[in-house]
């Protein structure tokens, strides 16, 4: 065979693109179960760091087992806050994707009863739009059903230095302690502000050059949580 001839080059080179495909599909299938699994151990850790059981930079091998331990219940509720008793195990809900794909009327909308160190927790997951595409996150409310303990919050491609910074420390404790009803017992969420949120309880400051980011995750937490306030009233009453 004239290894100099068109024939030869043209079918080297599909002979190459034919063994090299069949080797990524086959790593790309070996692999599925370990990205699988990846993928649930940094959905617990997000979950367990609202409720300080695990650190954000945590070893998320252990977030199984702490999972296990501290998540005493699940609930799925529908858009009207009432709970779904036929509904997927809350854990299996992906609510990125029913965000982007589903109408809110057709979502549902998970609830993680946590207890640590005697203290019952409620874990709100949420998704909402940043400036870039979409943000997430996980906000724990204290026994209470009002008190906000921890906060969990990422991004998929806001600006580093300004909308990203949601996903740090520095924006997040802004909401531990504050409260998403007021003295008469209305929920007024917590808000994102521009600026001023200083002795707010119902607010925190926004990202300084993030407006629309800041504004994405005010209209997240208000909308998500919001869903949830028909049963925690029922609850306290």
């Amino acid at each position: 065979m004239n290894k100099d001839s068109n024939v030869f080059t043209f079918g080297f080179a599909i002979a190459m693109v034919v063994v090299v495909g069949t080797v990524l599909a086959v790593a790309a299938m070996g692999l599925k179960d370990r990205q699988k699994a990846n993928v649930q151990q940094e959905k617990m850790k997000n979950i367990l760091s609202t409720i300080g059981a695990m650190k954000a930079d945590g070893d998320r091998s252990k977030a199984k087992g702490l999972f296990d331990k501290h998540v005493v219940e699940q609930k799925v509720f529908n858009a009207e806050g009432e709970i779904m008793e036929d509904a997927p195990e809350a854990f299996k809900i992906d609510v990125r994707k029913e965000y982007k794909s589903l109408p809110q009327s057709k979502r549902h909308y998970p609830l993680y009863v946590c207890e640590k160190d005697g203290e019952t927790y409620y874990v709100i997951p949420m998704v909402g739009t940043g400036l870039w595409g979409p943000i997430w996150g996980y906000i724990a409310l204290e026994g209470d059903m009002e008190t906000i303990y921890g906060t969990s919050f990422d991004h998929k491609g806001e600006t580093p230095g300004l909308g990203a910074e949601i996903s740090q420390s520095s924006f997040q404790e802004q909401f531990e302690g504050k409260t998403i009803f007021n003295q008469e017992g209305k929920f007024v969420s917590v808000g994102v502000l521009k600026s001023g949120a200083e002795g707010n309880k119902h607010a925190v400051d926004g990202i300084t050059g993030g407006t629309i980011t800041s504004k994405g995750v005010d209209e997240m937490i208000d909308r998500t949580i919001g869903t949830y306030v028909p049963y925690f009233k029922t609850k306290k009453a």
